[in-house]
């Protein structure tokens, strides 16, 4: 069988994708073909400039006169309202604070407590962990509380009296599958229930709609498709009408009403603005600015559009090009049911991995089998794709990937 999708015709698409010129706003390195925007977004070049000027100005010549002079105490709110662009909410629904596993602590107790005649929290097997530790670190703390797991396919009609909150990822970490928002929600709504969402594996690289589908709670990392940068702030969502009635349960003077009174007891902001916690990390939010800047621009449609061509063209490749090398799909075929990532199952996906990195296509593992490549739609081409899986059918027929040194795993996989 030939190949899907010739070299010739990958160019030929690149030269006519809209979103082509984004590319240039990042810098990454000449010959690789980056494919981990899902675990790690490049750089933007204006991310080295920002916190440049953060430093350099802002800090080191004006000081702490720069929480006034340049906006340092609102950022988290400013940068809160672009993403919020990009989630289909309001400005005033999203602030970035912390980090996703704090603001998971934080909205899942604050949930519980507002559905206080329920014990449940219910999610899946196989969630992202930190979503999983998080439920059991909150219902260890929480008198009565429990996490229960219920695969995929039983969710909704899991949903009962006693579910306080549903905490699902909208697109699995491994595998890619994305839930069905809408409907998940509708039902959790239907048994009273309220539903938190985790965002981190879809913000950035496809179009998702915090108010119509009526959403809850919401969360998200920085540092994916966001391109803020490793360990950037993370944000949260709370919709408009549970604002005031939610309590956050870290009680810092952030998210207090008014923090430069120095009030010994703690009365709420209203609004967004109670979930703050600590100090705003200025560097950290200055890198995520930038990278949430090069959203500008870009139609919601275009992004998903590209996401879902590049996926589509990248598995019916690696079919034809690796047929019988023992790989196997193990993310939705149909794109509409598939985030911005795919992966494949290998015997040896580990050492597979590590050989495709060794050769310039960057992708990533995650236990037990599974070899993930991520599709970002501003810097990743359909030429990439094309040199991708070239590059992976020659590593399969060679048995690259059949050496010691790839076999022995580091910290970070």
């Amino acid at each position: 069988m030939g190949d899907p999708l010739d070299r010739d015709a990958a160019l030929a698409l690149d030269m006519a994708d809209p979103l082509r010129a984004k590319r240039a706003q990042f810098a990454l390195p000449e010959g690789v073909v980056y494919m981990n925007g899902n675990s790690l977004g490049a750089a933007p070049v204006a991310a080295a400039s920002g916190m440049d000027r953060a430093v350099c100005v802002e800090w080191a010549r004006d000081l702490i006169g720069s929480w006034n002079l340049h906006g340092w105490i609102r950022a988290p709110q400013r940068v809160g309202a672009s993403i919020a662009r990009l989630i289909g909410a309001a400005p005033d629904e999203v602030v970035v604070a912390d980090t996703t596993s704090v603001n998971l602590f934080k909205l899942l107790v604050a949930a519980c407590t507002h559905r206080s005649g329920r014990s449940t929290i219910l999610t899946e097997p196989g969630n992202f962990p930190t979503d999983l530790y998080i439920a059991q670190g909150v219902a260890a703390t929480l008198p009565g509380r429990t996490v229960r797991t219920v695969t995929a396919d039983r969710l909704s009609e899991a949903i009962d009296d006693d579910t306080a909150v549903v905490l699902l990822t909208h697109v699995h970490y491994r595998t890619g599958a994305m839930h069905d928002m809408a409907a998940i929600t509708a039902a959790a709504h239907a048994r009273g229930a309220l539903v938190l969402w985790d965002l981190s594996h879809s913000v950035g690289a496809l179009p998702v709609d915090m108010n119509g589908c009526d959403v809850d709670l919401a969360v998200g990392c920085g540092y994916k498709y966001l391109n803020g940068g490793p360990g950037a702030p993370a944000f949260l969502y709370v919709a408009k009408r549970l604002q005031d009635q939610l309590a956050s349960p870290l009680s810092g003077w952030m998210g207090h009403g008014t923090p430069f009174a120095f009030d010994d007891d703690y009365v709420p902001a209203q609004g967004i603005s109670r979930f703050l916690c600590g100090t705003p990390p200025v560097l950290g939010l200055a890198a995520l600015e930038a990278g949430v800047a090069v959203f500008d621009d870009v139609s919601p449609a275009d992004l998903l559009a590209k996401s879902r061509a590049l996926s589509d063209h990248f598995i019916e490749m690696v079919e034809a090009r690796c047929a019988g090398q023992g790989l196997t799909l193990i993310s939705p075929r149909d794109a509409s049911r598939r985030g911005s990532h795919v992966s494949f199952a290998h015997a040896d996906a580990y050492a597979l991995c590590q050989a495709l990195i060794a050769r310039g296509v960057v992708g990533d593992f995650r236990a037990p089998d599974a070899i993930r490549f991520g599709f970002t739609p501003l810097y990743l081409g359909f030429e990439d794709i094309w040199r991708a899986v070239d590059t992976l059918a020659t590593v399969l027929e060679e048995r690259a990937w059949d050496r010691q040194d790839y076999k022995v795993r580091a910290a970070v996989t």
